[in-house]
């Protein structure tokens, strides 16, 4: 039984999603189709990337995921279908691939396939919908397209080491305003190596001196550090909201400052 995945900014109050879903299922009544979510933020491919980079291994391998932001193509961003870990992600190669992916995949093609209708501003409907049925009925990859040698790259920012610090940023805001970062768990226990350490959040301004296995490890409304099932560290204010009470958005400096 095939699984196909939706990952969207379409937002749940237009005929966006219901509309991929019956191009899909007309072709493969038997299809599986989850929604990953359809509350990513316009345009945010980051965040797409985040949500799909954290999700799709807890998913069958052989599964398709599509995803559906910043679909538009060009000579730079063609649409492309990307195999790794076992898993099909089909999107337009604007640079997601570096959010979702820790590596090279283990092949990318251009997708080759004429779409359904004669409009270009609902590929995900006319074309992605379709090449997801073609991997879903077993197509190989050299059916869809040409190789494709090199995705683009996203900008998504690493860590920087330097002497005793870590210096990253907020990747990401949840819905309760926790600030997710991409401070890494192998990253931090390889330079601090035991030593104490202050996480420090604009500046000097707010600090963080110990790490918690929980939210719960400190007193309603009290900062909190910890690293999350994601493996990445994360802030939070227990049972309140760090990112509007703190100041804090999207790629607001984090450091951490081992003695």
């Amino acid at each position: 039984m095939a699984i196909i995945t939706l990952t969207s900014d379409w937002g749940t109050s237009d005929y966006y999603a219901a509309a991929v879903k019956g191009v899909i299922l007309s072709r493969m009544p038997n299809a599986t189709i989850v929604d990953i979510t359809h509350q990513i933020d316009p345009f945010n491919i980051a965040q797409a990337g985040f949500t799909l980079h954290n999700c799709f291994r807890n998913f069958p391998e052989g599964t398709i995921h599509i995803i559906a932001v910043e679909t538009i193509e060009s000579d730079v961003n063609p649409h492309v279908v990307v195999k790794a870990h076992g898993h099909y992600f089909i999107s337009t190669d604007n640079g997601i691939f570096s959010h979702i992916l820790d590596g090279p995949p283990e092949e990318a093609v251009y997708i080759d396939v004429e779409q359904d209708t004669d409009f270009y501003t609902f590929s995900t409907r006319d074309r992605f919908a379709k090449v997801a049925v073609m991997i879903a009925k077993g197509e190989p990859l050299s059916n869809i397209g040409a190789p494709r040698e090199r995705l683009n790259d996203g900008g998504a920012f690493r860590p920087i080491v330097k002497n005793n610090m870590i210096e990253g940023i907020v990747m990401h805001i949840d819905s309760y305003e926790n600030l997710i970062t991409n401070i890494s768990k192998e990253m931090f226990e390889e330079t601090g190596k035991g030593r104490p350490f202050v996480i420090k959040v604009k500046g000097d301004l707010y600090t963080i001196e110990e790490l918690s296995e929980s939210y719960d490890d400190v007193d309603h409304l009290d900062p909190v550090a910890f690293f999350g099932t994601h493996g990445f560290l994360e802030l939070a204010l227990n049972h309140s909201k760090m990112a509007s009470l703190w100041g804090i958005d999207l790629r607001s400096t984090i450091q951490v400052v081992f003695e």
